[in-house]
């Protein structure tokens, strides 16, 4: 009896190194991955895709050499115990070579279309392209069009098949852009500016990240890449071109109605504190870039808040007003004071109204 249980003993001993190795397995069945680099979506991104396959297609020839001798090795030339004193060998010219050339050969194979690479992604692009810069922030992430007259924060919109050249820069710390379907990481530096390009193949909306450890709240300084044909990108353009710090150099009339929700939440922005930080449409510092917070000219358009953390609704919205700090801890967005429900909802009535 001892001895049939032996078998299943060890197979219960051996189960958790088991589902550790299956781990990996499963987590490549995954479908949808948003941060995937496997799925490249943009020119940039094959490009570094291309360069890991070729990688990676090397690394499995070195593999299969190598196990493939120790395995010959292992069966073929193992002990056995009537066998005579081996042959001692002191040095073979010949497999010397050999096995100095191969190493060499394959990284060759390796370093060349790693340079290659190296030197198409680590300037900027030339052509007909779009120029943004772009600004990192604890924590959130800024993105002017100096040739569009735009200014916004945490969605970088581009159109497909058009390149757009990325010029980076920080307004604090160290942090890093990544963008995983679209462009590698790419490290942004305060007072220095980082070069990255990459043009869009498919339209849709892709999450980036903050790559680069920043502070407290590091994992939550997100964005999303929205990918847009040319009319699309065309319209939202002429959209946010109303009322931008780099069009308008003071404040541009709204389209409030009077005696509304809205009105009061005008007057609630500007008595609030929140016209100290952020440029808005309508007020006397629209045509404002050097302010701490994002540009809210537009921001009932945007379809995240709290830098991707929240989707964009009322009920998120009176959230991260009522108390920003419990939403995200750690943030430089403070009130002056605790606004009532009633301010609340004047408030969001009036950002919302901004699209």
């Amino acid at each position: 009896m001892e001895q049939s249980t032996g078998p299943y003993r060890r197979l219960a001993r051996l189960s958790p190194a088991l589902l550790l190795l299956l781990l990996p397995l499963l987590a490549g069945c995954a479908e949808n991955y948003p941060q995937t680099t496997l799925v490249p979506r943009g020119d940039f991104a094959r490009l570094v895709d291309d360069l890991f396959r070729t990688t990676l297609w090397w690394a499995l020839v070195v593999f299969v050499l190598v196990e493939g001798a120790l395995l010959i090795a292992l069966f073929k030339f193992r002990g056995r115990p009537d066998d005579p004193e081996p042959r001692q060998v002191h040095g073979n010219t010949l497999l010397e070579v050999v096995w100095t050339v191969i190493p060499a050969f394959i990284l060759v194979m390796i370093a060349v279309p790693t340079i290659k690479t190296i030197f198409k992604t680590s300037d900027y692009a030339t052509g007909d392209v779009v120029q943004v810069e772009v600004i990192g922030h604890q924590w959130w992430w800024e993105f002017r069009y100096p040739d569009l007259g735009v200014v916004t924060a945490n969605e970088l919109h581009v159109p497909v098949n058009r390149t757009v050249n990325l010029r980076m820069t920080t307004g604090d710390v160290l942090h890093s852009f990544w963008v995983a379907q679209f462009a590698a990481k790419r490290d942004v530096f305060p007072k220095r500016h980082s070069p990255l390009w990459f043009k869009a193949e498919v339209t849709g909306s892709f999450p980036g990240q903050c790559a680069e450890f920043c502070g407290i709240q590091h994992a939550r300084m997100a964005f999303r890449v929205i990918a847009q044909t040319e009319e699309e990108f065309a319209a939202w353009v002429a959209n946010q071109r109303i009322g931008s710090p780099l069009v308008n150099a003071g404040a541009v009339p709204d389209s409030i109605p009077p005696d509304s929700l809205e009105t009061a939440g005008r007057a609630l922005f500007g008595s609030a504190g929140c016209i100290g930080c952020h440029a808005m449409v309508g007020t006397p510092l629209a045509g404002t870039t050097a302010l701490m917070g994002p540009n809210l000219s537009h921001v009932g358009s945007r379809t995240t808040i709290v830098a991707g953390m929240l989707e964009h609704t009322a009920e998120n919205l009176r959230k991260w007003l009522s108390n920003p700090d419990s939403v995200k801890k750690g943030t430089l967005m403070v009130l002056p004071r605790k606004l009532t429900d009633a301010e609340l909802a004047t408030l969001v009535a009036y950002l919302r109204s901004h699209r």
